[in-house]
Formats: structure tokens, C-alpha cells, sequence
């Protein structure tokens, strides 16, 4: 099947898991409502979109292996300059994104130009879905560090000047610190914050977003994270990790369907389940 084919039965398939998912599609909506401030009707369509990317997602995510060779045909990379700068360093650096877009097919094309990348693992109810990420991946030539954020192996591939994607847009409930996500309070995993201020390993924001036409996408890589109040970036834990969010808010709300809703991001803080 053509790529371009492929990638529409994938929608074809989110729409249908929206469709059947009505327990879970009301909560997502809800939670668009709250954090975005929008009617339930423009939430409906957002939510919409986000099942609908979702299985495009899962659809380019199983083809990966068959357009590795063939990345620059579908996504339009900016800002590079920024990830050379950053290794220029020495000193490793951390990609931040979140459950937004495609964020498999954005750590495999980075791959393939070359760059050493390293991505947290995914812990999947099935662990042979599990399995299969690991190892389509792998096949992408993306190595999965750990299940699980794991400080002793990222720090290691930080070490050795390679690069390593974390999404913190999860709730981690007392493992984390509480701050804005979208404008409500989120436990957030401050981790990278932490490591990136030990190691002097710069965090550049990353997101893959999908073009309106046609399986296109558009890969930005934005400069280093800074902090507001002019600290070194990670001196001021609560500060810099609230950055971190703020930027990821910002992109979210900038693209709404793109994000995965079904997930309750509020869970400890707001009884979102």
C-alpha cells in the first residue's frame, strides 16, 4: 500500500476508536474544555483530530522500517542549527517533547541523519507491544535506554555526547513537582531539569507537526531552554521545569489536535481520570 494510503486508514481507524470510545472521548473533551477554555463542540473536533492523528501515528509507526531511507520526502526539518550547536558541547543533549504529533517517526528521522539517539522506554499493558516498540526502533536505529525513566542509563548516553528524548507531559503523582500545564497545576517529572543542570546538557524543545495535506510533517528544533528569572537553567528546579511545561503548553494550544487527550495529564492533581 502507498505510504499516502496507509497513513488515511490510520485516520480511518482513529475515527473509528473515537467513535467506540465514547466513555473515554467525553473525559478527553472535558479536559479540553478546561484547559483550552473552549465550547464543547470545537473540543468534540479537537478530540476528533487527536484519535484521527493517533492512528495515522500507530500507521507511519509500523512503516518506519520501510521509509527510513526515504525521511526527507516527508518531513521538512528547522532548525538544525540548534541541535549542531548543542553538540558541539560535549556534553549530550536532551530533546523535550510530548505525546504530540508523531514523536516515534521524529526520534528515527533524527536518526537517520546521523545523530545518536536515545529514547525513554515505552511501558505498554502488553509487553509485547512493548517489545514491538523496542524493536521497531531499534530497526530506526533509535535505542530504548530503559522502560521507564531511568537516571543512571540517561546520564550514561548523556555522558557520551548522545542524545536522549524524554516526554514529561505524564503525571507522576508524588515523584514529581506540581506546576502549570495548560494553565492547571500537573505533578510533572523534573528529572531532565535536574540532569541537564548536573551535566550541562542543553534541552531543546522538539515537535513534529503534521501538514494539513498529504502524510507531511514539519520538524522543529527549537534553541535551548532558558530560565525566566535569569538563573542558570535547572539552579531553580521549580522554576526551569515550569518552563519546560510553558513551552509545551504553548505548542499544544498552538495544536491541539495533536495532543493525546485520552490521557488524564491531571490525574493526581485535579482527580482527572
Amino acid at each position: 500500500m502507498p505510504h499516502a494510503s496507509a497513513v488515511a486508514v490510520g485516520a480511518g481507524f482513529g475515527r473509528v476508536l473515537w467513535f467506540f470510545s465514547r466513555k473515554r472521548v467525553d473525559k478527553a473533551e472535558k479536559r479540553a474544555v478546561r484547559a483550552l477554555g473552549v465550547g464543547v463542540t470545537l473540543a468534540r473536533r479537537i478530540v476528533r483530530g487527536s484519535y484521527e492523528n493517533l492512528g495515522r501515528s500507530v500507521a507511519e509507526m509500523i512503516r518506519l522500517p520501510l521509509i527510513s531511507g526515504k525521511f526527507e520526502k516527508y518531513i521538512t526539518l528547522h532548525g538544525e542549527k540548534n541541535l549542531t550547536d548543542a553538540m558541539e558541547k560535549g556534553n549530550g543533549v536532551i530533546f523535550l517533547t510530548s505525546h504530540m504529533g508523531n514523536w516515534e517517526m521524529l526520534a528515527a528521522h533524527v536518526a537517520s541523519r546521523g545523530y545518536p539517539m536515545n529514547a525513554i522506554g515505552a511501558e505498554q499493558r502488553d509487553p509485547r507491544i512493548t517489545e514491538l516498540i523496542v524493536k521497531i526502533r531499534r530497526n530506526s536505529g533509535v535505542k530504548t535506554i530503559s522502560k521507564g525513566f531511568n537516571l543512571k542509563s540517561a546520564i550514561k548516553c548523556l555522558k557520551k555526547g548522545e542524545i536522549l528524548g524524554v516526554l514529561i507531559d505524564q503525571d507522576v503523582r508524588d515523584k514529581g513537582i506540581i506546576v502549570p500545564f495548560l494553565g492547571l497545576p500537573a505533578s510533572t517529572p523534573y528529572g531532565p531539569v535536574k540532569i541537564s543542570r548536573k551535566l550541562g546538557s542543553p534541552i531543546l524543545p522538539v515537535f513534529l507537526i503534521r501538514k494539513e495535506k498529504g502524510p507531511y510533517h514539519d520538524l522543529y528544533i527549537l534553541p535551548p531552554l532558558e530560565d525566566p528569572s535569569g538563573k542558570p537553567f535547572g539552579e531553580d528546579i521549580l522554576s526551569s521545569t515550569a518552563e519546560a511545561n510553558r513551552v509545551l503548553s504553548q505548542w499544544i494550544a498552538r495544536y491541539p489536535d495533536h495532543w493525546m487527550w485520552l490521557y488524564p495529564r491531571w490525574a493526581s492533581t485535579l482527580g482527572d481520570r
